[in-house]
């Protein structure tokens, strides 16, 4: 088994923010995040892969493919949108991290199988000092 990653890169926009509590409550619990007016993040994507080697291609995958895929399927639709209002696979969801890394989870590991290798890990950097895995379900 052997494992390869491909990372990119997105910009976005939002705010967490729970509609079931008061303005004063989400200040207190989501800080600045919470800003009425949304706040963006430079976002890293680092997808990891695992299979065996193709003794006909020598690759999991082709990284030529695993781009297409991440690029349409993901970062093209995040890139420069807000998540809370522009996103298809975020509508109602809270845009935090968290979420969206296993939103993103769902979205690409159907596509990855289709090439024949397995998604094994999915990072999303949020900031230099903030970041979340997510191996699946």
């Amino acid at each position: 088994m052997i494992y390869i990653e491909r990372k990119e890169r997105f910009s976005a926009a939002h705010q967490l923010y729970n509609p079931n509590w008061s303005d004063e409550k989400n200040r207190e619990v989501f800080g600045k995040c919470a800003n009425k007016n949304f706040h963006g993040h430079n976002y890293t994507l680092t997808v990891t892969i695992k299979g065996e080697i193709n003794p006909d291609t020598g690759f999991v995958m082709n990284l030529v493919d695993l781009k297409k895929i991440i690029n349409e399927y993901v970062t093209d639709k995040l890139d420069h949108s807000n998540l809370n209002h522009d996103v298809d696979f975020m509508h109602g969801k809270f845009s935090s991290t968290e979420v969206l890394a296993v939103e993103i989870w769902k979205i690409l590991q159907p596509q990855i199988e289709k090439h024949g290798a397995h998604l094994y890990k999915i990072r999303l950097d949020e900031t230099l000092n903030n970041a979340v895995e997510y191996y699946g379900e």
